[in-house]
C-alpha cells in the first residue's frame, strides 16, 4: 500500500478553495468609496487584496488613520457587502469536494489557514457543509503576523500535531507561497489569480493546477512528489 507523502494539507481559502477574489475587490471598492470617499481604481484596490483587513486599510491610509474600533467596523461592513453579493455564487473550486473526500479517506489531516476573519470562514464552511473535513481553522484573529510571515501555517501545523515538513500548503497567491516557504513547507499553487511566472523565485512549489480535477493531484495520495 502506498503511503501519502504528506500528513497534512493546509488550505488557504480565498482563491484556493473558492474563487471569490473579485467579490472582495468589489466590496472593498464600495467601502472605500461610500465610507471613506476615495476613488481608487479596480486595479489599485485589487493589488492590495492580501493580508488582514486592518493591513489593507493601513496600506491605503497609513498605520495611524483608524482606531482599532474604526478598523473593525469597516472590516465587518466590507465582509457583509462581500457575503451579500457572493452568497448566490458560493461554490467550491471545481473538483475540491472530491479531493477533500479522498484526503479524509487517506487519513490526511486538514486545516484552513487564511488571512480571512472567522466571520468569513464560518460563512464558507457552514454554507458548503465543510466543517467536518477540517481539524483546525486558523483565521486572521488567531495570528499576530500575516503572510508572508509563516505564523499562520506554523500555527496550523501545531494545532494538527504535524511536523511542518510533512505539511503541503495549497495556495493561490505569491505571498502565501512565500509564507509556506518561510515555514519550511512545500506548496501547490492553484492558478485562479496569478500566473506561473509570478512564482518563479520560490523553491517550494511542487506544481501548478487550475483546479482540483488535475490528474497530477492523484500523486499526492501515492507517495510521489
Amino acid at each position: 500500500m502506498n503511503t501519502p507523502k504528506y500528513k497534512a494539507f493546509l488550505f488557504d481559502m480565498n482563491g484556493t478553495m473558492i474563487d471569490d477574489m473579485d467579490y472582495h475587490t468589489t466590496a472593498w471598492q464600495k467601502v472605500l468609496k461610500e465610507e471613506l470617499q476615495t476613488s481608487l481604481s479596480w486595479d489599485e484596490v485589487k493589488a492590495q487584496m492580501y493580508g488582514k483587513n486592518s493591513e489593507v486599510l493601513a496600506r491605503f491610509f497609513g498605520e495611524d488613520r483608524f482606531t482599532q474600533e474604526e478598523a473593525d467596523r469597516l472590516s465587518v461592513e466590507k465582509e457583509k457587502i462581500y457575503q451579500k453579493e457572493y452568497i448566490s455564487h458560493l461554490r467550491l473550486i471545481n473538483g475540491l469536494d472530491g479531493f477533500l473526500q479522498k484526503a479524509a479517506e487517506n487519513d490526511i489531516k486538514m486545516a484552513i489557514a487564511t488571512a480571512a476573519i472567522m466571520f468569513n470562514i464560518d460563512f464558507v464552511v457552514d454554507n458548503l457543509d465543510l466543517r467536518h473535513y477540517f481539524q483546525a481553522l486558523i483565521s486572521a484573529d488567531e495570528v499576530s503576523k500575516s503572510k508572508p510571515h509563516p505564523e499562520t501555517f506554523l500555527k496550523s501545523a501545531e494545532e494538527l500535531g504535524v511536523n511542518p515538513k510533512d505539511c503541503l500548503v495549497l495556495e493561490d497567491a505569491p505571498k502565501g507561497v512565500e509564507a509556506a516557504q518561510n515555514a519550511g513547507m512545500d506548496c501547490l499553487v492553484i492558478t485562479t489569480m496569478h500566473g506561473h511566472e509570478e512564482f518563479s523565485q520560490y523553491k517550494n512549489v511542487i506544481g501548478f493546477v487550475k483546479d482540483y480535477t488535475d490528474p497530477m493531484l492523484q500523486q499526492l495520495f501515492t507517495g510521489q512528489k
